[in-house]
């Protein structure tokens, strides 16, 4: 007969950590239902339809361009940070100060919850990315704009979408 261990077996995750990976995989199978994959041009007649069109000096190109290198034109994107924030939907909107995850002491400046991000209807997209433009960086607050889209010629974002 072989002797038993009585000493307490150590958890391999604090209970916390735990509970924020069950909260982050409910999250992406709810969400998962509704996620949609625009293609070029349906993004941009979605967000000329919400006049993001010459928004704070934007053309729709560079809004089509950003959604390309931040999500590939997908509302469900969600990208996890080491941190333990998240950048969420079609524009990768950070939950840093933008919108609000598990974590309480954020900004929420878009004062909405991340997940609302992750909507195919892209109104609370609009309106948070609308927040962020009218920032002094403007979209250079993506990096993603930065390195791809700014001072580019971006015309065939938009070519033969019939805007």
């Amino acid at each position: 007969m072989e002797a038993r261990s009585w000493a307490p077996r150590r958890q391999l995750c604090p209970p916390g950590i735990m509970l924020l990976a069950f909260a982050t995989l409910l999250s992406c199978l709810l969400t998962s239902g509704q996620a949609k994959v625009y293609s070029r041009c349906e993004l941009a007649r979605a967000l000329q339809d919400f006049g993001m069109e010459g928004y704070r000096g934007y053309s729709m190109a560079d809004w089509v361009c950003l959604a390309y290198f931040t999500s590939g034109f997908n509302t469900a994107a969600v990208d996890h940070e080491a941190d333990g924030s998240t950048n969420n939907g079609i524009f990768q909107i950070s939950s840093r100060k933008w919108c609000k995850n598990l974590s309480t002491d954020v900004p929420n400046w878009c004062q909405m919850y991340c997940s609302d991000l992750l909507n195919p209807n892209l109104k609370d997209t609009v309106i948070c990315a609308m927040k962020i433009a009218q920032q002094p960086q403007g979209l250079a607050s993506w990096e993603a704009w930065r390195r791809h889209c700014q001072g580019k010629d971006l015309k065939d974002w938009v070519d033969g979408c019939d805007l």
